[in-house]
């Protein structure tokens, strides 16, 4: 890798690759995961390992941008951490004290190697690299504008709007330029930064992202996940508050801003249903214990005669403990899940399709022959894949098949940094309990109440007035505007007048 002049970055050259991935595989595709940290001469090491304790978060993709007091230093690829920053070259390759790291799945711009972040820029005052989990729902108007008044876009990513807006502020410090950008994006962010002088951390107004604070000998760290901390040895001091900008100076100081003043939060309720580690504390509270209170809720609310509960792995575990643990039934693990089948980088055959369920999950028969089999799921998105399993419980022998999700039902869409289908392609988005019944095979179904969630996460009940979280795709109740979307209906709407008018 050859130094670029001072204050750029000596980024290796990005050919435009892309990957396939199954669109067949019916799950919640994970967000994407950010790291940082400052003032620690294995700033590249440890960035990569935090990295490796989020790629739950975000599979497709993972860069790391290094800063080492004369030039910043830049690595983005295609796949897995563990792929690509190991060996004992990592230091050479990515030298400096402070880093940011990104893991990454696309919500907005295609699978590119040129849309992996962290993105870097020359801007006056020194270069900057950015990493961003979550969604700028006004990011194609903002684009459409900054095109409009000359900027050029190396990227298809939402991302790189806050870039060029940070570059474009008139303010003459960075960290103002970068206050006066977050100014101008609506929708769910969390972000880390890093400049020649400071690791900047900030989260949305109203926290949907989750970020965290942490300590490694003094050495500030940012994540998105407490399970990131545990994994490099660092001690959890709180959580970045929403609408917080924090600025890790050179010195070792920590500074809080809050550019947005005081508002009540409402995180994503999707943390604890589904995205983060179980051993991960998001909102203060335990993910393993909400997840399994939902489970013992869900037994309450839902719950039939049957002879086994089996979690659908891995994500359904918890949850599939707290309903056995609340209905008396034995828990047996009735499906085992393969860890050993990776992403499709290349578009299977039919054949292997219609077996793609099979190489990722295997019924224990002897768990399942001739029981009356209670299935427990995180969530329920499309159905294909959940059709497939409880087929597949059927043909171990099951005589009945009774599926129950650990979520409410999803009906609504969402547009914070989760990739997940239109209302349309959403099976409780169009269909009611008996008709998913009836399409996914089973002899019951059961969902969540939203009141029941709610109370796994240790409130009442759901206060439609001052709702807690971020929990649209269950009610329709979205935080914030959704800019780009009004405008995508506004001009479906257009253009039907005119088929209408001719």
């Amino acid at each position: 890798m050859q130094d670029a002049p001072h204050g750029q970055s000596s980024d290796q050259d990005l050919p435009d690759i892309e990957v396939w991935l199954d669109p067949y595989e019916d799950r919640l595709r994970e967000e994407c995961g950010i790291f940082g940290i400052a003032r620690n001469p294995e700033a590249a090491v440890i960035t990569a390992l935090g990295l490796h304790a989020l790629q739950h978060r975000g599979q497709e993709g993972c860069g790391i941008v290094t800063f080492d007091d004369h030039l910043f230093h830049n690595e983005r690829h295609l796949g897995l951490v563990g792929d690509h920053f190991t060996g004992g070259d990592l230091m050479t390759r990515l030298p400096g004290k402070s880093a940011i790291g990104h893991v990454r799945y696309a919500t907005q711009g295609g699978t590119i190697l040129r849309n992996i972040q962290p993105l870097f820029a020359d801007i006056s005052g020194g270069g900057i690299g950015v990493a961003h989990n979550g969604n700028i729902t006004n990011a194609r108007k903002l684009r459409e504008m900054l095109v409009d008044n000359g900027a050029i876009f190396q990227s298809t990513s939402d991302s790189e709007v806050i870039l060029q807006l940070i570059a474009r502020s008139r303010a003459t410090r960075t960290i103002d330029r970068f206050v006066d950008a977050l100014h101008q994006i609506d929708g769910a962010y969390a972000l880390v930064a890093l400049t020649n002088k400071s690791m900047i951390g900030a989260r949305d107004p109203l926290g949907i992202r989750p970020l965290v604070l942490g300590e490694l000998n003094g050495s500030p760290v940012l994540a998105s996940e407490t399970c990131a901390l545990d994994m490099i040895g660092a001690n959890f001091v709180r959580e970045i508050e929403n609408g917080e900008v924090v600025i890790c100076r050179a010195d070792g100081q920590v500074e809080s801003i809050k550019p947005f003043g005081r508002r009540a939060s409402r995180p994503c309720v999707f943390e604890h249903v589904y995205f983060s580690r179980p051993d991960s504390v998001v909102n203060g509270k335990s993910v393993y214990d909400v997840r399994k209170k939902m489970g013992q809720k869900l037994a309450l609310e839902t719950g039939v005669e049957a002879d086994v509960i089996v979690p659908v792995p891995d994500s359904g575990v918890p949850s599939a403990l707290g309903y056995a643990e609340a209905s008396g039934i034995p828990y047996e693990l009735g499906i085992i899940r393969n860890h050993y089948v990776g992403r499709t980088f290349i578009e299977p055959t039919q054949q292997m399709r219609t077996l793609g369920v099979r190489r990722k999950h295997s019924a224990n028969r002897g768990v399942l022959a001739g029981k009356r089999v209670v299935l427990v799921d995180d969530s329920i998105v499309r159905g294909t894949t959940s059709r497939k399993i409880v087929q597949m419980v059927r043909d171990a022998g099951a005589v009945e098949v009774h599926l129950r999700s650990a979520s409410p039902a999803i009906q609504w869409p969402d547009f914070y940094g989760i990739d997940m289908p239109d209302r349309e392609q959403l099976l409780a988005g169009h269909k009611s309990v008996a008709e998913m019944a009836e399409i996914l095979g089973v002899d019951s179904l059961g969902f969540l109440s939203v009141d029941g969630l709610y109370w796994a996460l240790g409130e009442d009940s759901r206060d439609p007035q001052i709702p807690r979280y971020s929990d649209h795709c269950f009610t329709g109740d979205y935080p914030t505007k959704l800019v780009d979307k009004d405008r995508s209906q506004s001009e479906k709407d257009l253009q039907l007048s005119f088929l209408v008018d001719a």
